[in-house]
């Protein structure tokens, strides 16, 4: 099943932009256990949501590690003509397969399997331009005021938070070009 957002590409004739997002910065202190606590409380309802308006069966992963690599080689992956690839297979294997995606082996096997190189994919984790890259997009994000994920710009002007189903955000976007028409 194609996800909101591939639906919107077709239907809308729309370009999705990803940016970087940190949701635990390195060095961020330990979630606190009233937080962790909140956080387990609302994954049976996630999971409702995402069967339900999404079609995908999630399995819950872990709270450890930084995103740090995998946001690097999203950009590399761009930039290699693979992103949308990466993106699609990086959501599986956290979210359906429940694979580390904090571990560079596990990266490199996603990046082997959507036809990247994985020695040059792992010489690029810790590279320039891709750092710099993604360090700009989580400053971005703060800029914006960007407090979770996932969140969409729309026109570099309207955030919507949340995971939207294609209906919803369809009515995003002609609101976005009615809106920008005026």
């Amino acid at each position: 099943m194609a996800s909101s957002l591939e639906q919107l590409e077709e239907s809308h004739d729309v370009e999705i932009e990803w940016h970087s997002y940190m949701l635990r910065p390195p060095g961020a202190g330990p979630i606190s256990p009233e937080y962790q606590a909140k956080i387990l409380a609302a994954r049976p309802r996630m999971a409702e949501i995402a069967e339900r308006d999404f079609g995908v069966e999630i399995n819950f992963n872990t709270f450890s590690g930084t995103s740090t690599a995998a946001l690097v080689g999203a950009k590399y992956a761009e930039a290699n003509g693979a992103g949308p690839a990466y993106h699609k297979a990086l959501m599986t294997a956290y979210w359906v397969e429940t694979k580390d995606i904090h571990d560079r082996v596990v990266l490199a096997d996603i990046a082997g399997q959507i036809g990247l190189d994985k020695e040059e994919f792992l010489n690029a984790l810790d590279s320039e331009p891709w750092t710099s890259q993604v360090t700009a997009d989580i400053d971005k994000g703060f800029e914006y005021g960007i407090q979770g994920v996932p969140g969409m710009i729309f026109q570099d002007k309207y955030y919507v938070s949340g995971a939207q189903t294609h209906e919803v955000l369809g009515n995003i976007v002609e609101q976005v070009l009615e809106k920008e028409k005026e």
